[in-house]
């Protein structure tokens, strides 16, 4: 299965994803949702900033999913993925009070990230504007080709 991760630029986590610096991919949700359920060890992550191509992709070395979460068990989390994820120990705090009141968290391991040689657009119709994250079986589906094609 394909992936799109969509990036807020402003976080600057795609320099850190290629890196090495950022191992981890997490996901923190109020209710379980897309790739809750969807994501495995073998698939493959393409990332993307908002509002640009698709710039990186990864594979699936392993997923965790915590569920039931506290605000202590946030904070644990946090300081036991934290470094892997690509927050600074400085920044734990800023990133706490983003995820204090989340109840679930996906953490998606990643192996053999690569910089795309050719960066791509992709479609996003039918999956919402706002959505941060689409699972597929093939990213062809949704990949538009150099030249505004698919």
């Amino acid at each position: 299965m394909h992936h799109v991760a969509i990036m807020k630029k402003s976080w600057g986590l795609l320099p850190k994803i290629l890196a090495g610096e950022k191992t981890i991919e997490s996901r923190w949700y109020k209710n379980r949702s897309v790739p809750w359920n969807t994501i495995a060890v073998g698939d493959t992550v393409y990332f993307k900033n908002s509002g640009e191509p698709v710039t990186v992709r990864a594979n699936v070395a392993r997923v965790v999913r915590l569920e039931k979460l506290s605000p202590m068990r946030v904070k644990a989390a946090l300081h036991k993925y934290g470094k892997a994820d690509g927050i600074a120990a400085r920044d734990l705090n800023v990133y706490y009070r983003k995820f204090e009141d989340k109840r679930y968290a996906l953490l998606i391991f990643l192996k053999d990230v690569r910089r795309i040689r050719r960066p791509f657009d992709i479609d996003r119709k039918g999956f919402g504007a706002m959505t941060a994250w689409i699972s597929l079986e093939h990213i062809a589906r949704i990949k538009i080709a150099t030249g505004g094609k698919r």
